[in-house]
Parts: structure tokens; sequence; C-alpha cells
């Protein structure tokens, strides 16, 4: 049998950094707030509170709430988010970021989007999701999504 048809062939599909973060993250999720929970080896763990992807004009901020896989170094983890489709604003415009930073211990962790100046204006808002101490090409994760709605 020739080498080609003994080896496991693997697909490799290109990454898709518009979609959400896969890899290093166990779980990433949109939230309205979340809890911390007692761990089972005594260690703090962040949990999301009515995990959704859509959100009230009144909402005091979305929480973009994960969980890492172990990791031997610390790091940050950033999230940007800007107005994809929301009338009388541009795409391009940051609107608000923040950051975490996971020490060695940490698994879990939150990242919080509090409501702009004037609250939220209805329609559809894009997360990216950085890694590192800075924010560049090489340092996005994936992108989440979330929609404002009248109440």
């Amino acid at each position: 049998m020739p080498i080609e048809e003994f080896q496991n062939k693997h697909e490799v599909h290109p990454y898709n950094f518009d979609a959400p973060p896969e890899g290093l993250f166990q779980s990433i999720h949109l939230a309205e707030g979340f809890e911390e929970e007692l761990g089972f080896r005594r260690t703090h763990e962040i949990v999301p509170v009515n995990p959704t992807q859509v959100f009230r004009t009144d909402a005091p901020a979305v929480f973009v709430v994960f969980q890492v896989f172990q990791h031997y170094e610390s790091y940050q983890v950033m999230g940007l988010c800007y107005p994809e489709k929301v009338p009388g604003l541009d795409p391009g415009t940051l609107l608000m970021q923040d950051a975490m930073l996971l020490a060695l211990e940490d698994e879990t962790g939150f990242v919080k989007l509090t409501r702009p100046e004037g609250g939220w204006k209805p329609g559809q808002y894009k997360v990216e999701i950085h890694i590192g101490w800075a924010v560049n090409a090489i340092s996005l994760m994936g992108s989440m999504r979330f929609t404002i709605r009248e109440q």
C-alpha cells in the first residue's frame, strides 16, 4: 500500500476570523451578566448569566464571558466593539473596548462592554476578540455579534 493511502489525511479548513473564536477558547458567550462560582480546584470560575445575542436598548452592559484552556503564560483577552449595522453610525467607529488579564491560574474571564453615551442604538454590533498585549493584525482571534432591539 502506498504511504499516501496509509496515512490519515486531514482536511485543513481556513480559519475564519469573522466567526466566534476557536482553539484557545473552550467556550465563549455573550451574556447579560456573570457570576463567580467556586470551582472544583477551589478557583473562582466566571460563568455567564442569561446568555443571549439580543439585548435591549437600556442594557447597562454586554458581557463576553469565556473559558480558556490551561495556559503557561499570562495574557490579556481584549474586546473591541463596533457598530456593524447600526443606522447613523460608521461601522469603523470603535465604540468601546475592555480587556481582562488572565493570570496563570485563571481559566475563565469576561470582557465588559458598557452602554455608550446616549444609550445603545438598535442594530447589529460586532465585537472583535484579541489575545495578547496589544491590538494588531495577528492578535485577532475571532468576532462575536449581538443585536440591540427596542424594548
